[in-house]
């Protein structure tokens, strides 16, 4: 079982996702992940690897799996989004007696949103501003065409320690692809964990400020304001 696991905190994982791990054998994931968990779940037997080891952790899984064990795959908020649902499948072919179950978790953009407010509320998109896996040119057209097509967008990977300057980097990009500088944005910090803050501000202010790997950024579309101190896309309603 495939398990997004949400932020970590135990009222914001799905009573589905809960209930895998609760009756897996095996709970296998990211460390950082797993030590988020294991208070919850003292006598499973836990596997874990740390970050770029990602394949390794994929095998592993499937390993316990064919000594009889039920294995809970833990990812932070949804598995199918920049989780690690789609490797699991991709090497399936070489397990063919294991069976695969992906069990839906609440995914930044989800559980970030709704301390935002509704910065979703309309068509949106997301996209990751980490180039491990994706070129940096092919995020700087996706954000492009984000932008070119009104979108409202949350953006996971904003920064790191190697990646201090992207989200900069985007700024000016969806600002010369035509996004208006005063248009409404915001981010979350530490999401459903010890320490969540947010704030709202506009796209040019956004520019200049300092985000880590634990925050997601929210741009708003061209109609989108803050009200009452949140961020609000709104729907489209004649009220």
């Amino acid at each position: 079982m495939i398990v997004g696991m949400g932020p970590g905190d135990r009222s914001m994982m799905t009573g589905q996702a809960y209930s895998a791990m609760e009756k897996s054998d095996v709970i296998v994931g990211y460390t950082v992940y797993v030590d988020l968990v294991k208070e919850f779940f003292k006598d499973k037997e836990f596997f874990s690897t740390p970050m770029r080891q990602e394949i390794e952790r994929c095998r592993a899984c499937y390993e316990f799996a064919l000594k009889g064990k039920d294995v809970a795959f833990i990812c932070s908020g949804d598995a199918g989004v920049y989780g690690m649902a789609a490797p699991m499948y991709e090497l399936i072919s070489e397990y063919p007696s294991v069976e695969v179950e992906v069990v839906a978790g609440v995914t930044a953009a989800l559980s970030g949103a709704a301390v935002l407010g509704a910065p979703l509320n309309h068509d949106f998109c997301v996209i990751s501003l980490s180039d491990l896996l994706t070129p940096w040119e092919a995020i700087e057209k996706r954000l492009k065409a984000a932008i070119q097509g009104d979108f409202a967008i949350a953006i996971y990977n904003p920064s790191s320690r190697k990646r201090s300057d992207y989200l900069q980097k985007a700024c000016d990009i969806m600002l010369d692809a035509g996004a208006d500088s005063e248009r409404a944005c915001g981010y979350v910090e530490n999401i459903g964990r010890e320490g969540t803050s947010y704030c709202v501000c506009t796209l040019k202010e956004l520019r200049d400020k300092k985000v880590n790997m634990f925050t997601t950024v929210f741009i708003g579309n061209s109609e989108s304001e803050i009200i009452a101190k949140k961020l609000v896309t709104k729907r489209g309603y004649r009220l």
